[in-house]
């Protein structure tokens, strides 16, 4: 669905240039879900902001369903890492969720059903006439992501967007996160710095050097479906999983060739 071609990206020029990224090649293939993780710095974000058509990238290119991305295209969604900015304070929950869906023109009846049906995704129900400011920082980031849901996205694309939220809250946003997947079906790439919380999302994880950043390795996830913050975690295939991408963190070196084009 999406692919990274000999991707790299430079800001400013001559003796100020700082090389952000460095031919950068990976795809996210139909409904799996892919998590990007690496040293902190390492230009997660601005790879993100490549991926998505919010900044051009400097070399190579990005492609989504074969056509490159010049601009943001109108199958992708995005979910911000600062819940707090992206959300308008003036409007209610409902309206945040409703403000991206007019320049679809939907009919009267099919707006109301996308609301209901994002709110309802993410249990957020009972909550549409409250205004951001009334909701806890979790609150927030659900109806961010029902925002996304409601707009009805080919690819959701989420920037750490659970780096400011409590370690209860996180866990109980990622197993949101498995369920609006399977639910919609939906292919999502999901940048974090957390390791745990790259393994345990993921059905492939693309580890990332220090600047001028490389994808050191792409490790596939076979953990069962249906995930569990308990019973998953204690699973020795996915200590080992979360070991090796702390490892390459830490040690890109010791990437080893087979690993890596094992993962498609």
């Amino acid at each position: 669905m999406l692919t990274a071609n000999h991707l790299s990206h430079t800001y400013g020029s001559g003796a100020g240039a700082h090389a952000a990224l460095a031919d950068i090649d990976f795809t996210v293939e139909q409904g799996e879900l892919v998590s990007i993780v690496g040293p902190s710095g390492c230009g997660k974000t601005t790879l993100l902001r490549t991926l998505s058509g919010l900044m051009r990238p400097t070399g190579g290119s990005v492609t989504f369903h074969g056509d490159e991305i010049v601009e943001v295209p109108t199958g992708l969604a995005m979910v911000f890492q600062d819940y707090s900015r992206s959300l308008y304070p003036w409007l209610t929950v409902e309206d945040n969720v409703r403000f991206p869906l007019r320049r679809l023109h939907l009919p009267k009846e099919e707006l109301r059903s996308r609301i209901d049906e994002a709110l309802a995704a993410v249990g957020l129900t009972g909550h549409a006439a409250k205004y951001p400011g009334q909701l806890s920082g979790g609150m927030q980031q659900r109806v961010a992501i029902a925002r996304a849901l409601a707009y009805r996205p080919e690819i959701l694309l989420m920037d750490e967007p659970f780096a400011s939220i409590d370690a209860q809250t996180r866990e109980d946003l990622e197993d949101l996160v498995l369920e609006v997947k399977q639910r919609f079906s939906m292919t999502i790439i999901f940048v974090t710095h957390d390791i745990d919380e790259s393994v345990y999302l993921a059905d492939r994880v693309v580890v990332l050097s220090k600047p001028p950043t490389r994808v050191v390795t792409i490790l596939d996830v076979p953990l069962p479906g249906e995930r569990d913050q308990i019973s998953t975690k204690e699973l020795p295939e996915f200590i080992r999983l979360r070991g090796e991408v702390a490892r390459l963190i830490r040690h890109p070196r010791d990437a080893q060739e087979p690993v890596a084009a094992a993962a498609g």
